[in-house]
């Protein structure tokens, strides 16, 4: 597997003569507000302290105001965000009694450290005093310190994914790229770019010999339904989408594509909605005429859809590239693009 940034140049895409905005090199902005609110609430949810008082928890979260973004410019992240949120919590003492109060923070923002947030509990006004006061004081507050914290390196690491990537002159890496055994590479949203292609492929072989093959299998789950992501395949707009650049997609039988700049070409040879694709799939750089055979098997697992690729026909010694170009530009581009 290629580490960040020594990839192979076929897959990455640079600045274009055209002024399109590749690998968001100008200003760019993505609104993560709702994200923020739903992972925030989810962590809030999740605080539980206990000791000889009794045991104390966070039940709802009844305020969460603000919104984030994260912004790119020249290769640079920005992170803004603004919350003012009010949890509530609830105590039971060692003797079966039962209290609640409130945890308010009203300065979460990216211009205060973690250990700058205010952070104050209390008790509801109609509750008698409570040793259990103490406890959510001593205990909560480093509890609640701790996973606003946590929100705020998920924001930085995971989601921010694709919104800065490596050219193939510098090789910057991100700021928690992420190589699982099992085949994965949580980068996203990378092209291909015709300046990385004239400069660093090598040309099409000629055709009238034969050639040694090879193939793999690759399989995925995304969070999502068979129709959604057997859509996100064949339909043009998609494809765009999560390619982020030009791309021409006949999604019927015997229709063909084109994407990335022209460096992925085929041809759909056998389609059965929300079930299975079949396409003749060829990269711009591999002997003229030749295809591999890929099929998408979509399998429904209720709320998730399990795919498995099959590849078989790739030219010996372009496996590996292969293999790497469809985990990180379809799959994880897919899933860092639409939430899948």
């Amino acid at each position: 597997m290629a580490k960040w940034g020594e990839g192979d140049p076929r897959w990455i895409v640079e600045e274009r003569a055209d002024a399109t905005n590749v690998n968001n090199w100008h200003w760019t902005e993505r609104d993560v507000s709702a994200w923020s609110s739903e992972h925030l609430r989810q962590l809030l949810l999740a605080i539980r302290v206990e000791g000889p008082e009794g045991v104390c928890e966070v039940t709802d979260v009844s305020k969460l105001d603000g919104e984030a973004s994260i912004n790119n410019r020249k290769g640079k992240l920005f992170f803004f965000y603004e919350f003012q949120l009010r949890a509530n919590w609830l105590g039971t003492s060692c003797s079966g009694l039962k209290y609640r109060g409130t945890i308010d923070v009203p300065n979460l923002s990216d211009e205060n450290d973690e250990d700058d947030l205010d952070i104050s509990v209390s008790l509801c006004k109609d509750q008698p005093s409570t040793p259990l006061l103490d406890l959510i004081k001593r205990s909560g507050i480093k509890e609640v310190r701790m996973v606003l914290g946590q929100y705020v390196h998920d924001l930085k690491s995971d989601f921010s994914q694709g919104m800065i990537l490596p050219t193939a002159a510098d090789g910057q890496k991100p700021s928690t790229p992420v190589v699982t055994k099992k085949k994965q590479v949580k980068t996203s949203k990378i092209q291909i770019t015709s300046e990385a292609k004239s400069l660093s492929s090598p040309a099409p072989c000629p055709t009238g010999f034969r050639i040694q093959t090879c193939c793999f299998s690759l399989k995925e789950t995304f969070l999502t339904s068979a129709d959604e992501l057997y859509r996100t395949f064949i339909n043009q707009e998609f494809v765009q989408v999560f390619t982020r650049s030009a791309a021409t997609v006949d999604g019927r039988r015997g229709g063909i594509f084109q994407l990335l700049d022209g460096s992925v070409s085929g041809e759909f040879s056998e389609l059965v909605p929300d079930q299975r694709i079949e396409m003749r799939w060829r990269f711009r750089t591999w002997p003229n005429d030749h295809y591999a055979t890929i099929s998408l098997e979509l399998v429904d697992r209720g709320d998730a859809t399990e795919l498995k690729l099959e590849c078989q026909g790739v030219p010996a010694g372009e496996e590996e590239t292969t293999r790497e170009g469809w985990n990180r530009f379809y799959f994880q581009a897919i899933k860092q693009t639409f939430g899948y």
